[in-house]
Formats: structure tokens, sequence, C-alpha cells
């Protein structure tokens, strides 16, 4: 059974290093992120944005060993928070997607998969991650523990300071895309 565990382990690790690097090459590429992670070597590998990506692992592993298990908990706090802030986006993006496809004239059936709890599902998705993100430590609100609170909740503060600074570098204005104003050209593509 402890190989089975490991073996779990091990994959979910590789998985988000690759994942990771490849998203941090990717922002460094398009000029979100210091074109330094943008380097590939001789075989294709990211390696600067690999580096970067492991040093966060393991500073986050070594915060478990070596101290006691405190900045752990931040670091698992704010990223299975960032976990949900991100699905909270998809969870948008699907309901606006699919309600932009229709209003500019396509027909669902044109796409290779078609949710079929499609309004509600998002709408409910939307709800309950809303309701997890919020709930994240209601306990320690209760009782006061502004410590409990603040680590609880630290993701949701990071998560903005970190769209606000990728505003401020980027000098993007963003704005809400209008539903006529979307690009779904090219998404007619039948599933083989």
């Amino acid at each position: 059974m402890n190989a089975v565990i490991l073996t779990a382990i091990l994959s979910a690790g590789n998985s988000g290093l690759y994942a990771s690097t490849r998203m941090l090459y990717a922002m460094a590429k398009e000029g979100t992120a210091p074109r330094l992670f943008a380097r590939l070597n001789e075989r294709g590998v990211p390696v600067m944005a690999l580096l970067a990506t492991a040093m966060i692992g393991l500073f986050g592993f070594l915060t478990e060993i070596m101290g006691d298990g405190g900045a752990y908990t931040w670091l698992i706090n704010v990223s299975g928070l960032s976990g949900f802030i991100v699905w909270v986006g998809i969870a948008w993006c699907h309901f606006r997607f699919r309600r932009a496809y229709v209003r500019q004239g396509h027909a669902v059936a044109d796409l290779p998969y078609r949710a079929p709890l499609f309004p509600i599902g998002p709408i409910i998705a939307l709800i309950m991650l809303i309701v997890v993100i919020i709930g994240q430590n209601v306990q320690a609100v209760v009782a006061g523990q502004l410590l409990q609170v603040a680590s609880a909740y630290a993701g949701l503060p990071a998560f903005l300071l970190l769209w606000l600074i990728h505003r401020i570098v980027t000098g993007r204005r963003s704005r809400m895309v209008a539903l006529d104003e979307m690009d779904v050209e090219g998404l007619e593509i039948k599933a083989s």
C-alpha cells in the first residue's frame, strides 16, 4: 500500500512541476513573466523555469522539515485557495463562452463537447466554489483566531496582489468583454 501512495504522490508532484514549469515558460514567452524563464536548453527544456518552480517546491518541503509546519500550512492554504479561485474563473468563463457562442449565431451542436447541465452546471459550480472560499475556516472567524483566519484566507490577498502587479507591469487595463465581441470563431471542429 505504501508503494501505491508513494507512486501517487510522485505522480502528482511530477505533474505539478511540469505544469508549473510550462506555465511560467508560456508567461515569459508572452511577456508576462521575466524573459529569463523563456530560455530553452538544447533539448527544448525551459531549465530556468524548471529551477524556479522546483525551488518553490523545495522551499515548501524544507519549511515543513525545519520548522514547526506553520510556513508549510500557509503555503498549502495559499495554493489550495488559489486552486478554488482558478475554478471560479473556469466556471465563469464557461458560462460566458456558451452565452457568447449562441448569441453570435453559432449552434451548440457544432461544439465538440456540450456540457449537458448548462447553464445550471456552471452556476452551481460558481456558487459552491464561492461558498467554499468564504467558508475556508469559519470556525477560526467565529472564534476570533486571527492568525488562523489570516492563514486560511491568505490566498485572496495574494491573488489580488498578483493580479494588481500584473496590471501595473503589463499596463493592461482589462475590462469584461461583451458577449458580442468575444472571439469564438474556429471552434466548430467536430471531435473525431
